[in-house]
């Protein structure tokens, strides 16, 4: 795959994502994949990441995930993007939701092998949305 393709599948990925369609996230992930929700805590396994994901996502019913930029280059695939919702649905960080409406950043690198995700690292700032669900 070429940097185009490698962007564009991961354009459906977060798309598929943002759906909560977790069974077309999976079938994007690479047999070997690995998510880093940091930067030393691996969860293995498209099972391991989904459950992660929709425990996360179940909180706040009607979000947005959107990229702002992706950039390309061999098999890495980087994507800031920008998460909006109110927190709903499920405590997150100990909290009840409140309703607040939650806004963070999000950097994201991906590693694609054999035109599947084998590697996604996630980075943003905790605090910030502790905060924000918190207020």
């Amino acid at each position: 795959m070429n940097t185009e393709d490698n962007k564009e599948l991961v354009r459906q990925f977060y798309d598929a994502l943002e759906k909560e369609d977790y069974d077309t996230v999976a079938s994007y992930c690479h047999e070997d994949f690995v998510f880093y929700f940091q930067v030393d805590s691996p969860i293995k396994g498209a099972e391991g990441f989904v459950e992660s994901e929709k425990k996360n996502f179940d909180a706040f019913k009607g979000f947005t995930m959107r990229i702002h930029e992706l950039l390309a280059e061999n098999d890495k695939v980087a994507a800031y993007m920008i998460f909006e919702g109110p927190h709903n649905s499920a405590p997150v960080f100990g909290v009840e939701p409140k309703g607040n409406h939650v806004r963070f950043s999000l950097f994201m690198l991906l590693t694609i092998k054999d035109g599947k995700i084998i590697e996604k690292r996630a980075h943003f700032d905790q605090s910030d949305i502790r905060a924000q669900v918190a207020r």
